[in-house]
This record gives structure tokens, sequence and C-alpha cells, in this order.
């Protein structure tokens, strides 16, 4: 299976949501091209946010075409993933600050619960459409942590999805896409 270009993933969100991706993208694009993906753990290079942003949407595509082909349904569509996908991570653009050879954490988003907000107000502002499952995944794609019940599932069924793609690319591929010869035939960093 190919790598696809940022382009071709968002191509496979549904309506509403695909355009306000692209005008989220197109507004954004200087300060999204520039951010690292993390501040140490993984994609933290300089243009890694949209290396990870792309990473975690394309293992959603393969990891979705293999959990349907067992015969089991997911009760979500790929174009769900990739949605929450994209929009997972939307607080790290803004979130660090690079003072010479350190980054920092910025004060007004030092919390979950300030980066959540954060990530409304840019659901809002750019008028996403998302459903319960959709906020839901928002909270839970790296996972229930202290939230955590052993009498109540929080994370939904997109959300644990979700969390296992995000999971692949920051934890087992955290250094992928390489720069140059990446093994999955059309990877490469910058490929945005």
């Amino acid at each position: 299976m190919a790598y696809s270009t940022l382009d071709q993933l968002l191509d496979r969100i549904e309506e509403p949501n695909r355009s306000q991706c692209y005008t989220f993208l197109e507004k954004n694009r200087e300060i999204l091209q520039a951010a690292r993906g993390g501040k140490s753990k993984h994609q933290a290079w300089d243009g890694g946010y949209l290396d990870h942003i792309s990473e975690v949407m394309n293992i959603a595509v393969v990891l979705y075409d293999a959990f349907q082909r067992t015969g089991r349904p997911l009760p979500f569509e790929l174009s769900d993933a990739l949605l929450v996908l994209f929009l997972h991570d939307v607080d790290k653009p803004w979130r660090y600050v690079q003072e010479g050879d350190l980054i920092r954490e910025r004060e007004e988003m030092n919390t979950k619960e300030k980066r959540d907000a954060f990530t409304e107000q840019k659901v809002q502002e750019y008028g996403f459409q998302l459903t319960d499952a959709h906020h839901n995944a928002l909270s839970y794609v790296e996972g229930e942590v202290k939230d955590y019940n052993p009498d109540k599932r929080l994370q939904q069924p997109l959300a644990a999805f979700c969390h296992l793609c995000d999971t692949t690319s920051a934890r087992i591929w955290f250094d992928y896409p390489l720069a140059e010869d990446d093994p999955w035939r059309g990877a490469r960093r910058g490929r945005f």
C-alpha cells in the first residue's frame, strides 16, 4: 500500500469537515509547517507536526482496512477517524516555544484541560461539525489517563482506534517517516 499525502488523506474526509480541514491548513500553513510533532519523544523535528499528522492518518487507513477485512464491522467510518486524527494534536503548533536550545511548554497550555479548551476553540473557530463520538475521541485519543474508572468505559470505539494509530506513530514509529529512503513506498518527511 502506498503512503498518501496529507491532501489525499483529507480528500477522504466527508464534507463539510473536509473543507474546514483545508481552511484550517491554509490559514495556519506557516506555523503548522514549522511545528514539531512533539517536544522530544516523537517526530521531534521542525516540520514534524505535519509529518506526525500524515503518519497517523496513513496508519488509520491501513488499520481500518485490515479490521474491515476481518468481517467485523467497525462502528464508525474511516472519515471519522481521519478527522479526529487531523485534529487530535491541534494545540501543538501553539503549545511549545523555543528559547535557545530549550523547548518549553507555554503556561496557557500546560494542562490537559487547557489544551482541550484550546482544541475546542479551534473546532468552533473553523466551524468543524463534530458528533459526540468525535468529541469523545478527541478527549480520549491519548487514553483515559486520570479519568480511568474500572467500572465505566469512557474511551469509545472511535477514540480507541485513534489511540491505536497515535500510539503506533508516537511510540513505535516515532522517528518516521524517514527523511530519505523510507521503506513505506511514498513516505518521506515533508510530504504534506
